[in-house]
């Protein structure tokens, strides 16, 4: 779905400074009840939502930090997200395929940021091609939708996982072990892809293409909280909030780059040399379901499972929320 242009665009932009001013984070929404937002704080993608929730929405809203599993009460939480329950969540769109198959209750109801993962190489490996990854050691965490985003570049080149090294590698010491030549290559998403980059200098190579696969980063919730009339009115005013956050940052990014590394915990700089990788669609793009059906079948295969159809796969979506924000 494409998203239209918002005449009111460059208003939003040049009030933005005075919403800055004079939110109220942690304030009560409309209806009295605030409505309960989790998202990676770790994570830049999260920035759109972080802006929205503290600049754009009546009153503020505080976002802590958290996931999917927040929204469907799932146990693996503990030590990778905190406890506790949410009403929206985000996720990449890998993992709202992996927990909908015991949670189906899931949907998809916007795409915040799409990420344009790099596979960032050492010319001096001997890499000058993507065909040259062929026996390499690549530093990728296989289950993420970086892993997912390796295989199908590997694809290209008739190429698999069994034609290289995936090497586990902790996420923060990729880019000196690409750096101290312990790993031949790196593929991950941003700043740990941008810090790898800068670790190699000169001697750098990478490889990318959004045709192939970028990574869809969605705010998501559950056919329960869409049901509750007061909860979806909620969201729809979210939705409408990040609507709008994302048309200002595009012109006037700043404010959400600072936003982005003072909840993220990155560099400045870290924030803003990855922001060239990150587009802020705020819509239901057409290529989001495409996308996740072709990771549907790689990620059945990795479970031993057989695939969900297209039909099933187009039901975690649910564009109706984004529909009512642009209405408003």
């Amino acid at each position: 779905m494409r998203r239209p242009r918002f005449a009111f665009g460059a208003l939003v932009t040049m009030m933005a400074a005075t919403l800055i001013g004079c939110s109220t984070p942690g304030a009560p929404s409309p209806d009295g009840q605030d409505l309960r937002i989790r998202a990676n704080t770790g994570a830049i993608e999260s920035a759109p939502l972080l802006y929205a929730a503290r600049d754009f929405y009546p009153g503020g809203l505080p976002v802590e930090k958290g996931a999917i599993p927040n929204l469907v009460g799932a146990e693996n939480i503990a030590g990778v997200f905190d406890a506790g329950p949410a009403d929206v969540a985000t996720h990449a769109e890998t993992q709202a395929l992996r927990y909908s198959i015991e949670h189906p209750e899931i949907r998809i109801i916007l795409t915040l940021t799409e990420g344009h993962y790099r596979i960032v190489a050492r010319r001096s490996a001997g890499i000058k091609t993507l065909s040259d990854l062929k026996g390499k050691r690549i530093a990728t965490i296989p289950t993420t939708s970086a892993g997912y985003f390796v295989h199908r570049m590997l694809q290209k080149e008739d190429l698999g996982f069994s034609d290289i090294e995936a090497v586990r590698v902790p996420i923060d010491e990729m880019a000196n072990a690409l750096a101290t030549r312990q790993v031949d290559a790196v593929a991950i998403w941003d700043p740990y892809g941008e810090r790898a980059a800068q670790a190699v200098g000169d001697d750098l190579i990478s490889f990318t293409d959004p045709e192939v696969y970028s990574e869809m980063f969605n705010l998501n919730t559950t056919t329960a909280q869409l049901q509750d009339p007061a909860k979806r009115q909620q969201i729809v005013t979210l939705v409408r909030a990040i609507i709008d956050a994302s048309s200002a940052l595009q012109t006037n990014p700043e404010a959400a780059q600072r936003l982005a590394a003072e909840r993220t915990g990155f560099a400045l700089e870290d924030v803003t040399g990855s922001w060239s990788h990150l587009s802020f669609p705020a819509a239901i793009p057409d290529k989001l379901l495409d996308i996740m059906v072709a990771e549907e079948v790689w990620l059945a295969e990795q479970e031993g499972r057989s695939p969900r159809s297209r039909e099933a796969i187009k039901d975690l979506i649910d564009s109706s929320i984004y529909e009512e924000a642009l209405a408003r």
